[in-house]
C-alpha cells in the first residue's frame, strides 16, 4: 500500500470503515474472535473499502508499531474463513512509519452481505466508531439485495482477469449455446460470475468460483485447492502425490494416480472415483487451512473432505449441495461423465456391495466428511 495513503488514513478520525488498534494477540482465542468480530463489522457497513490498522493508538494516533511476524497473511486468511460467512475478501500489507511496522489489512467492498458470525451465528456493523448487532431490517435487507449468496462469486483479492483461461470459458460459452463477440467477452465473464470488477479501481478480478473452474495454475491464491493422496500399500510408487490445477483436472490426475496405486481392482476403482468426484465437487472451499486427502492403506481407504454435509440423511441420499455454481459449470462442459443415473452414494455401494462395506461419517465436530472403503485385499 502506498504510504501517501497511509497517512492520509492516519488524519482520519474512527469511522464505519475505519478502525485503529493497538494490537491485537491472533494467537489466543479472545484476539481471534475480536478479530473476526471486527472485520466483519466493517464488511457489513456501506460505504466502500474499510480499514482495520493495528499498530496505532486510536485516539492520539501515536505509531507504537507491530511485529509482522505475528500478523501474517496467511493466518489472517484461515481466521476470517473459518469464523465468517461468507470469508471477507482481505488484502494485508505492512507499512514502515517512524522507523515502526504498522499492518494495514483492506476489507473489501464485497457483495455477499451480510457477513454471519460462525461461531454464534450473529450479524455485527459498525455505526460510528463502535461496533453493534444487526438490526433485523438490516439483515433482510441485505438478504434482499444480494439474494445470490453463491460463495464462489466472492472475489480473490490480488488476481486478475489474465489468471483465467479464456479456451476454458469459450468452452464453457458455446456449450451453453450463448453467442459473443470478443468486445463483449470481459462482460460477459462478469455476469456469469467467474470475474467480478472491483468497485473503487475498476479492475476485473477473478471470483473464488472462477479459478476454481477455468485457471489451470490456482495454487498461488488458493493452496487448499488440492487432493493429497498417501500411498502406504504399493512400494512401486512414492509415498505422497499432490494434485492440483483446476477442478476437473484434479479430479481426472487423481483418479490415475490411485488406479495406478489400486492396481486391477474395477469395482472399487469405480467406487473410488466418484468419491473423488464428489470431495472435489461439494467439499468446502471456504475452508483455506485444509484439503482433501487420500489415505490408502491395508486397512482401507478413506477419503476425507473438508466441510461437513449439510444435512444428516445422507445414508437415504438426502442431501443440500454446496458450491452449485462450479456444479452447473462442471456439468455443460464436461456432461456425459458428471450426469449420473444414481446418486453418488448409490453409486459407490452398488459398486461395492459384492466385495465390501463403503462407510459413511458426517462429522460435525471435525467439519468434515469421510467415506471409508474396505481393504484392497478383499475385492482381489
Amino acid at each position: 500500500m502506498n504510504i501517501n495513503k497511509v497517512k492520509n488514513l492516519l488524519k482520519k478520525e474512527e469511522s464505519t470503515k475505519l478502525d485503529f488498534k493497538l494490537t491485537i494477540d491472533l494467537s489466543l482465542e479472545s484476539g481471534k474472535k475480536e478479530f473476526a468480530k471486527d472485520v466483519a463489522a466493517i464488511a457489513n457497513a456501506r460505504g466502500g473499502r474499510g480499514y482495520l490498522v493495528i499498530g496505532v493508538q486510536d485516539k492520539s494516533k501515536n505509531i507504537i508499531g507491530i511485529d509482522p511476524n505475528n500478523y501474517g497473511e496467511e493466518k489472517i486468511q484461515q481466521i476470517i474463513s473459518s469464523r465468517i460467512d461468507p470469508p471477507v475478501p482481505i488484502s494485508l500489507d505492512f507499512v514502515q512509519i517512524e522507523g515502526k511496522y504498522i499492518a494495514v489489512i483492506t476489507i473489501y467492498d464485497g457483495r455477499q452481505k451480510p457477513y454471519q458470525i460462525r461461531e454464534n451465528g450473529a450479524f455485527v456493523i459498525r455505526r460510528g466508531s463502535t461496533t453493534d448487532f444487526m438490526r433485523r431490517v438490516e439483515v433482510a435487507n441485505y438478504l434482499t439485495e444480494s439474494f445470490n449468496l453463491d460463495v464462489e462469486l466472492v472475489p480473490v483479492v490480488r488476481s486478475n482477469i489474465d489468471h483465467i483461461n479464456k479456451d476454458l470459458v469459450k468452452d464453457y460459452i458455446k456449450k451453453k449455446g450463448i453467442y459473443f463477440s470478443e468486445n463483449d467477452f470481459n462482460e460477459l465473464m462478469e455476469n456469469i460470475g467467474i470475474v467480478t470488477r472491483e468497485k473503487e479501481s475498476g479492475k476485473y478480478i477473478a471470483t473464488l468460483g472462477g479459478l476454481l473452474v477455468f485457471c489451470q495454475d490456482n495454487s498461488i491464491y488458493l493452496p487448499h485447492n488440492m487432493v493429497k493422496i498417501v500411498n502406504k500399500i504399493n512400494k512401486e510408487y512414492k509415498e505422497n502425490f499432490i494434485v492440483q490445477g483446476d477442478i476437473i483436472s484434479i479430479i481426472e490426475k487423481s483418479m490415475e494416480i490411485i488406479d495406478e496405486v489400486i492396481g486391477d481392482n474395477l469395482l472399487i476403482s469405480n467406487a473410488i472415483n466418484e468419491a473423488i468426484k464428489n470431495a472435489v465437487l461439494y467439499r468446502d472451499y471456504t475452508i483455506f487451512d485444509k484439503c482433501i486427502e487420500v489415505e490408502i492403506s491395508k486397512k482401507g481407504i478413506i477419503i476425507t473432505s473438508p466441510g461437513a454435509m449439510m444435512t444428516e440423511k445422507y445414508n437415504n441420499s438426502v442431501s443440500i449441495r454446496r458450491n452449485m455454481w462450479i456444479y452447473e459449470k462442471i456439468i455443460v462442459m464436461e456432461s456425459t461423465r458428471y450426469v449420473k443415473k444414481y446418486s453418488g452414494f448409490e453409486t459407490m455401494k452398488k459398486n461395492l456391495k459384492p466385495k465390501g462395506r463403503v462407510r459413511f461419517i458426517n462429522s460435525l465436530s471435525e467439519n468434515c466428511f469421510k467415506v471409508i472403503f474396505p481393504p484392497i485385499n478383499k475385492t482381489k
